[in-house]
């Protein structure tokens, strides 16, 4: 990935253009926002989806979160997250299916058709990643029947490896690949999201091999900014900010053939201290000057 990711110098105001079509403002990257306010700053701008979460949306409600995007003309291009499937006991085992059951129900209350998967880091005391990610594969397998009759594709998402201890076991694109492919492509797809895959040198080959059998069910950027904070979680950048070659890596994901949604996706507290419309704005301009 080659491209040059310097964009035009950012000015005030609105966006000057518009071409925002695959423009997803994930609800992440500006909590202070309630649901009605996210999908009315994006309306404004022409931007057409909202990535949703289940804690604000349980909270709010999903008919009235689902009723305010579907009046200001914009669809959910995904709801996160469902997963964590590593534990050992049969009874916290029991529970996390139980919660995915719920969050595919939210997710067809919401009207996507994607439901995000982080699968869960390891277990106090456990050091066995393969055996981890085998009981993914097996919760996947037990929800799959259930997603399908709801309409739901589950997408599984790897997460930067150092996460894998605490958060997610699945590291890499290949990773994620390999549970995938054991379902039916349009019952489980990956999501590319920059922040986490961006390191990896067999990341193009990844992609390419989604691509191929119509696995990318979806695609998340946010930028990759050093130092990082303690714990790294809330350390993403705003587009660019960071080293990350994003619009390589949407130019890598068209000619995949994926033509969906992007979301913007960034956890980052600097972020949520401003105004939220002005944040929307800002994420529409350097999507222009970046990604597109």
């Amino acid at each position: 990935m080659t491209t040059d990711n310097r964009g035009p110098a950012e000015g005030p105001g609105q966006p000057s253009d518009q071409g925002f079509t695959r423009l997803s403002v994930n609800q992440e990257t500006v909590r202070q926002l309630s649901v009605p306010e996210l999908v009315q700053a994006c309306a404004v701008l022409g931007i057409q989806g909202v990535g949703l979460w289940r804690d604000p949306v349980r909270e709010f409600g999903v008919a009235r979160a689902a009723r305010a995007v579907r009046e200001a003309g914009l669809t959910v291009t995904s709801l996160c997250r469902g997963g964590f499937f590593t534990a050992v006991d049969p009874a916290e085992r029991a529970a996390a299916l139980a919660s995915n059951h719920a969050a595919v129900d939210e997710a067809a209350g919401l009207g996507t058709s994607t439901l995000v998967l982080v699968s869960g880091g390891l277990p106090p005391g456990e050091r066995d990643l393969t055996a981890a990610r085998e009981r993914v594969a097996d919760a996947v397998a037990e929800l799959v029947p259930y997603a399908t009759d709801m309409g739901i594709r589950l997408a599984i998402e790897p997460l930067h490896p150092m996460f894998a201890s605490d958060r997610c076991v699945v590291s890499t694109l290949a990773q994620a690949l390999d549970l995938a492919e054991r379902f039916p492509s349009e019952r489980v797809g990956v999501v590319v999201d920059s922040y986490h895959v961006w390191w990896d040198d067999r990341t193009p080959q990844q992609i390419a091999r989604a691509g191929a059998d119509g696995r990318i069910a979806a695609f998340q950027l946010a930028d990759w900014v050093t130092p990082l904070p303690e714990g790294a979680l809330l350390g993403r950048g705003q587009l660019g900010d960071g080293c990350v070659d994003l619009r390589g890596l949407r130019e890598l994901v068209d000619r995949a053939g994926y033509d969906g949604p992007i979301e913007v996706e960034v956890f980052n507290p600097a972020l949520w201290e401003r105004p939220g419309g002005e944040v929307v704005a800002e994420t529409a301009r350097r999507f222009r000057d970046f990604v597109l």
